[in-house]
């Protein structure tokens, strides 16, 4: 697809934040990929990089099949940032030195600079930093000189100015380094010379040539959940293409209240799509029952959904291509699923599953995309704000937020009881302070007291988090009357609950699903 300009290449040494990094310099308006570190040298040159970063990564330089590039990376002519590993490499194959540190350093730590070459301008003299090492650089290769240190690391920053080349011990990308993102935008506007030209705008023009090119006058088949990744590739498609596209939209019985009618008022009523509603609420409910383990749960709502799927595209006659809300995060961790550096937390449902079943070629328009330029996108393209600011819900849905037995009673219990939820956060005006907000319903139950008489009815447990990424999250911290005002109406509204609890845990230990 086109780009607003020369990208600039992450190579991914299995860093835990090789994702945020990219993520990091698209927030400073220019384009950015992530590649294997293993990438041959003509594929990379075959991008038409501006620049290149090092990530961090686990591994050691000195342990035994380390994760290095390619030596002849060095003698493209671009400029190179190396963070973390990626600065341990610059003195491991430049002729320096990397020893391990006497003392280990992670967390926050203090830089004091006097760089005069520009990659450090507009940054405090002494600013915080987050370290997560335990080698470090002891001896720099030729044409290096220290710009930074902190007081375990003599060698925190370090530049090469006529060769472009720049490394930090730290990790500017995340969030305690506070003018992490001047430093990243520093290298991408300054070093490397990349203007802040990647918008959603341009994307979404090139996108609808793109799609237009290859679709021609087939047809394309779209599962559409009503969350945010399916929403914004339909209505891009139907842009590109208008009615060669039809979507399916299943209702599994698992939706959060109002979900079906607000897919069918957008959809179909404003976006005039050709639009394929499924009701198999009973189906769905049916093969659930009397199942308690999540795992068996998401298989069942997984195979049923695709059973449902493929019945309705065999209905609606001949189709060429399957849309895809897959993101970018889904892409990348599952090529480290084939053999890269990165530990796989997860399978995403979007990368494989129906294609091979179902014999059509994938059409996955948002595959360079991150879950805020999505939003983003949604937004360009004109979709309601319930819809793009909505927060992550799961594939299974409430399937795994009824804790334990799935019954008709439950969801519409816990429907009632989300609803106030969700409607009492945006009444304070915190739903956009919250990256995800849910109720699970508990398989137990409480002894309570409610209009003088005793009770012994269901308990749910209300959970709001802050992320970034979902790969990390905290408890979000209420005001008192906020969770006061919502146990209080759950209790009085909802018939069969007695009892509210807030789930403080973070993730780690926790998940922020309960299943």
């Amino acid at each position: 697809m086109e780009k607003a300009g020369q990208p600039i290449v992450v190579l991914d040494f299995g860093a835990q934040y090789s994702k945020l990094i990219a993520r990091r310099v698209r927030e400073a308006r220019v384009y950015s990929v992530i590649v294997p570190f293993d990438t041959p040298i003509a594929e990379l040159q075959s991008l038409r990089p501006a620049g290149i970063i090092f990530s961090g990564g686990p591994a050691s330089v000195h342990q035994p099949g380390a994760p290095k590039p390619d030596p002849a990376v060095f003698s493209l002519g671009l400029p190179i940032l190396g963070i973390c590993y990626g600065v341990q490499l610059f003195a491991d194959m430049l002729g320096g030195k990397v020893e391990r540190a006497n003392e280990r350093e992670y967390g926050i730590a203090y830089l004091e600079h006097d760089d005069g070459t520009g990659f450090l301008d507009e940054v405090e003299a002494r600013t915080q930093v987050w370290m997560s090492h335990g080698d470090r650089v002891t001896q720099l290769p030729s044409g290096f000189q220290v710009i930074g240190r902190t007081e375990n690391s003599p060698y925190a920053a370090i530049a090469d100015p006529e060769r472009r080349f720049f490394g930090v011990q730290f990790h500017p990308e995340v969030v305690h380094t506070p003018q992490g993102r001047q430093i990243l935008s520093n290298f991408v506007h300054t070093v490397c010379g990349c203007p802040p030209s990647w918008d959603m705008g341009s994307f979404a023009d090139a996108a609808v040539r793109e799609i237009r090119d290859r679709v021609g006058d087939k047809r394309v088949l779209c599962a559409l959940s009503g969350g945010v990744d399916s929403s914004v590739a339909a209505v891009l498609i139907h842009r590109a293409i208008g009615d060669k596209l039809t979507c399916v939209f299943v209702n599994n019985g698992l939706l959060r209240k109002g979900e079906p009618e607000m897919v069918l008022r957008v959809f179909r009523d404003n976006f005039r799509i050709n639009l394929d509603y499924a009701d198999a609420e009973d189906r769905f409910l049916t093969a659930l029952r009397g199942v308690s383990d999540p795992e068996r749960k998401r298989k069942i709502i997984g195979n049923v959904f695709i059973e449902v799927f493929e019945e309705e595209a065999r209905r609606l006659g001949h189709m060429d291509f399957l849309a895809q809300g897959t993101l970018y995060p889904d892409v990348i961790e599952s090529v480290s699923a084939t053999g890269g550096p990165s530990v796989t937390i997860k399978s995403h449902h979007n990368v494989g599953g129906l294609p091979e079943k179902m014999h059509l070629e994938l059409l996955e328009p948002l595959r360079e995309l991150f879950k805020d330029e999505v939003r983003a996108l949604g937004r360009e393209l004109g979709l309601p704000e319930e819809i793009v600011g909505r927060h992550p819900f799961p594939g299974p849905g409430l399937g795994v937020r009824c804790v334990g037995e799935v019954t008709r009673e439950r969801l519409d219990t816990l429907r009632d009881a989300d609803a106030i939820f969700i409607e009492e956060i945006r009444r304070a005006g915190l739903y956009g302070s919250i990256w995800q907000a849910l109720v699970c319903l508990l398989p137990v139950r409480s002894v309570g007291v409610q209009g003088d008489e005793r009770t012994y009815a269901e308990v749910c447990s209300l959970r709001a988090v802050t992320s970034e990424d979902a790969m990390t999250a905290d408890w979000f911290r209420f005001p008192p009357e906020v969770l006061q005002r919502t146990a209080n109406r759950i209790c009085n509204e909802v018939k069969h609950v007695n009892r509210v609890l807030y789930d403080i845990t973070s993730k780690p230990p926790g998940t922020i699903e309960w299943e």
